[in-house]
């Protein structure tokens, strides 16, 4: 913090804030916020709102007007160089004539990362990065996540009882956790570009896997305020269904008054029938079935790589899955999971009831997948755990 002043400081952390009212609406763009200032007093602020809409230096170079020559642009992410739906910002801070840029962290995209701060500099803008990068790196995990490794980031949420366990031995599940656990649920989706579930889970379940606006808690919700309630966001519902078992008449399918439809993939090994007709939003991905030993095509079963991998060419950064212990098991032994999220009830739900995740043939403990906690904390009665592969 030594080369930035304590000016510079409370103006990046009005960006950081600005930056945080976009976390529900961007993806899959970064969200950013941008203060303009000169000394002490603000001439432009804004924050990116969604995709396609104008970035965060837009937004505060149009409330500064004139008054951005000579200033300095704070901006949670460097400026962006390249045109896309929108043109590049850093040339806009040029041609506002600002006299400096300071942002938080540069672009994580390796083949970006830097650009933007050139042209600011090559047209003879100061500029200054790394105030605040480490706040800045926690509004965005997913899409640095997805820039530096080609892949989504991977939450999978689970809800377990004391002794570890999903379901009763019936299959019975709602509801484990309480209320305000839910609640954090709907929180987490919110956030997510894309939720992966099963065609099980949503037949055992009735599940919906959609946000809604009525069980979001109450920081989100003012998080959201500045958007129409018509406007909410829905991520994409992935559903693995190689049996072909869902109908359009299931609860996931139909669209209520108060939400967008939000799009829905079907992904199984197999052709639907024809009589299996879904509505518009909805899309069958083919071509996902899994090679059995002998290199035929099991049509029972999903390759998984190839599902991630279209998930990702689809610029889907942050992927929330909620299934059962097989998709579970799948995902966390072929290493796909970043953080795994356990809502824990204080509840025993015996012996026979369902597990955590189906994970067969460890023999011995160093053959154990080991995770490590990074954060532990109550939600109403239940323990919430955040834990992560152990490096």
């Amino acid at each position: 913090m030594s080369n930035f002043s304590l000016i510079d400081q409370q103006h990046m952390q009005r960006a950081l804030a600005l930056a945080a009212l976009g976390r529900y609406s961007t993806t899959p763009n970064p969200s950013v916020g941008c203060v303009i200032a000169h000394g002490e007093q603000v001439v432009g602020e804004g924050f990116h709102q969604r995709a396609g809409g104008p970035h965060a230096e837009v937004h505060a170079l149009r409330m500064a007007g004139e008054q951005a020559r000579g200033a300095t642009a704070y901006v949670t992410l460097e400026p962006c160089s390249h045109y896309g739906r929108t043109p590049p910002c850093a040339k806009a801070l040029v041609e506002a004539n600002v006299a400096r840029v300071v942002c938080a962290m540069v672009d994580p995209n390796p083949q970006v990362s830097g650009r933007g701060l050139k042209i600011l500099s090559d047209a003879g803008i100061e500029v200054a990065a790394g105030l605040f990068e480490e706040q800045a790196k926690a509004l965005n995990p997913a899409f640095i996540h997805r820039m530096q490794t080609g892949r989504p980031w991977v939450q999978l949420k689970v809800a377990t009882s004391l002794d570890g366990k999903t379901a009763l031995a019936n299959g019975q599940s709602q509801w484990i956790t309480s209320a305000e656990a839910r609640r954090d649920v709907q929180a987490h989706r919110a956030q997510a570009g894309a939720i992966l579930s099963t065609a099980k889970t949503v037949i055992d379940d009735n599940a919906s896997l959609n946000v809604r606006r009525s069980e979001l808690p109450e920081n989100v919700l003012s998080a959201l305020s500045w958007q129409p309630e018509a406007a909410l966001r829905q991520p994409t519902r992935i559903l693995i269904d190689s049996q072909c078992r869902l109908q359009s008449s299931q609860s996931i399918f139909q669209v209520s008054s108060d939400q967008s439809a939000g799009d829905v993939w079907l992904a199984s090994g197999q052709a639907y029938p024809e009589s299996q007709t879904f509505p518009d939003h909805v899309s069958v991905l083919e071509q996902l079935a899994r090679s059995d030993k002998s290199g035929q095509s099991d049509t029972q079963h999903i390759d998984l790589a190839a599902l991630m991998a279209h998930i990702s060419a689809q610029n889907i950064n942050h992927l929330w899955v909620e299934a059962g212990a097989g998709l579970a098991g799948a995902m966390l032994s072929q290493g796909y999971v970043d953080q795994l999220i356990v809502y824990m009830a204080p509840k025993l739900m015996g012996s026979d009831g369902r597990s955590l995740a189906e994970l067969t043939g460890i023999a011995s403990m160093d053959q154990t997948l080991n995770w490590q906690f990074d954060e532990v904390s109550m939600i109403g009665p239940d323990l919430k755990i955040v834990a992560s592969p152990k490096q």
